[in-house]
């Protein structure tokens, strides 16, 4: 264990300086692989709770009396503390400390867990995971922050690689394993499972997590306020535009001139306020920033692409929900498979090419899902999904190697806060954008096959008059032709979906190579340190 104490901005940054020289970890500490494990096993936890309940709402639904609409609340309420809380993180780690802000923050994770899974109604589970979501808010960028920390330069590549796996692998695998926990045990075990991981991880990291020095900066209330407004305005117009018709609806107008207003505001009093929320080196780095947005497009094309694809196996190609979890592994396992190998890739090569291929890969991937078709096996399937895991798993390590190199030390917790901001957002953006367009195609495709459904497309049928000679059994044909019809347009639906998804990731392929070039630094390694 270390204690924190207040030191000056500049002496701080004197002994990031040293460190990185030496290349020696800034908080060096014993047994820093068990620390590691602890970390991730956190973070782990909080990762796989931001989609594993998605698969347990309709059970959640009946046990606890609540409605279709008033059941997303459990989804709505965790995603929305968690954007609005995110931005305190790096405040919040100078004013109390790295070590008590991670160690409490999963304190807090594991009893609001608990109470998740022991919620007696909605209301409950509501407030619970209102608790939930703000302590999982500081824990995803101060896993990161850690990782570095207590890593050597030499060695924050691999650390990287672990963390931007399990960034990758728990959505994906979240609703897999919620639907096997669902099916086979109960709803409430996907809360009370974070409880046999997360207890001896605390104790791990209660024994040997060091802490940064506490700097006692002032918090940019107002700034905090209105940034909280645009982000929970933005989180409801993601997530109920499309029940509501988006901006045809009210609601809906009102959410987006609420959102532009406040996050308009929140740039204008950051330029000018002595103390802002987010340290003003972070926006004129221009690496950092154009991270920022490569994270978002990850998050859309990931988060996105896995709201959608269970839907897709299960209504379309008729899979129950242990093969529709097992069908997502290989895009995990492709993710895991090239993670660690970015690691090295990133030390030895420029990783601006190395984001590029992984891009590349990821788009070609995605294009042969363009090609799936309604009487396909599951081998397609598969292969598409482990070639997109490896193009995944190559850009997420070297886009934060070169995001977070380029920073001073002491940034990181706040540039950690903003990269899960924009990963956040680009989750909700991918989810929103997906499913409207899968709604709005469906329909399109379902009008267009439905106007060549005639009596010349079918002569051996009299359409006009089979419900009239036939009764109840003339309207069962027609719902099974309209059920084909369906089910073709959904399918068209899908596959416009991967078209676009396709040329979104490559439109970002040759990006990269607008950032800074790393230079050598001995025995032909490329290290973390730019020009």
């Amino acid at each position: 264990m270390s204690s924190s104490t207040p030191v000056s901005s500049s002496a701080a940054s004197q002994v990031y300086a040293r460190a990185i020289a030496e290349d020696r970890a800034l908080l060096p500490t014993k047994h820093r692989g068990l620390l590691m494990t602890a970390v991730v096993l956190v973070s782990l936890v909080q990762f796989f709770d931001a989609t594993i309940a998605n698969v347990a709402l309709p059970f959640m639904k009946s046990s606890l009396g609540a409605s279709t609409e008033t059941v997303s609340w459990v989804l709505t309420s965790f995603i929305m503390a968690t954007a609005i809380a995110t931005p305190l993180c790096g405040w919040l780690s100078d004013y109390v400390g790295s070590r008590n802000l991670f160690m409490y923050s999963t304190l807090l994770f594991l009893v609001s867990s608990a109470a998740c899974g022991a919620a007696p109604s909605l209301n409950a589970m509501i407030v619970f995971r209102i608790v939930q979501g703000i302590s999982a808010a500081f824990i995803g960028p101060m896993t990161m922050t850690i990782m570095f920390d207590i890593s050597p330069p030499s060695k924050q590549p691999t650390s990287m690689a672990i963390f931007g796996m399990m960034v990758m692998v728990a959505p994906i695998t979240g609703p897999a394993v919620g639907g096997f926990i669902t099916e086979y045990m109960n709803w409430r075990w996907i809360y009370y499972v974070n409880l046999p991981l997360g207890i001896p991880a605390l104790v791990l990291i209660w024994w040997l997590l060091p802490s940064r020095p506490i700097e006692k900066r002032k918090l940019d209330l107002f700034g905090f306020a209105v940034l909280g407004i645009g982000l929970a305005a933005m989180q409801l117009m993601f997530d109920r535009g499309q029940s509501k018709d988006w901006f045809s609806s009210k609601e809906i107008v009102a959410e987006a001139i609420i959102m532009v207003s406040a996050l308009w505001i929140f740039l204008v009093h950051s330029r000018g306020h002595p103390n802002p929320l987010f340290k003003r080196a972070l926006y004129t780095n221009a690496n950092f920033v154009a991270s920022l947005a490569f994270m978002m497009v990850m998050g859309a094309s990931v988060v996105g692409l896995s709201s959608v694809l269970p839907m897709m196996f299960q209504s379309i190609y008729h899979y129950p929900v242990m093969d529709t979890g097992l069908l997502m592994a290989p895009r995990g396992i492709g993710v895991m498979c090239t993670s660690l190998l970015a690691g090295w890739l990133a030390r030895r090569f420029d990783p601006r090419f190395v984001i590029l291929i992984g891009y590349v890969i990821a788009a070609w991937g995605m294009w042969t899902m363009t090609g799936w078709s309604l009487d396909m096996g599951s081998t397609p399937i598969l292969l598409a999904s482990f070639i997109q895991g490896m193009g995944f798993g190559l850009i997420v390590t070297p886009m934060q190697l070169m995001a977070f190199s380029t920073l001073d030390q002491s940034l990181r917790p706040d540039g950690s806060s903003l990269m899960s901001l924009f990963r956040s957002f680009g989750g909700s953006i991918g989810i929103s954008v997906v499913v409207t367009m899968l709604s709005r195609n469906q329909q399109i495709s379902h009008a267009d096959l439905a106007g060549h459904i005639t009596s010349t497309s079918i002569p051996a049928v009299d359409l006009p008059s089979v419900v009239d000679r036939m009764g109840s059994m003339g309207g069962g044909v027609m719902a099974m032709i309209n059920g084909e019809v369906s089910r073709q347009s959904l399918m068209i639906a899908f596959l416009d979906n991967f078209y676009m998804l396709t040329w979104v990731l490559l439109a970002f392929a040759p990006l990269p190579l607008l950032l800074k070039k790393p230079k050598k630094t001995g025995a032909g390694e490329k290290l973390p340190v730019m020009e």
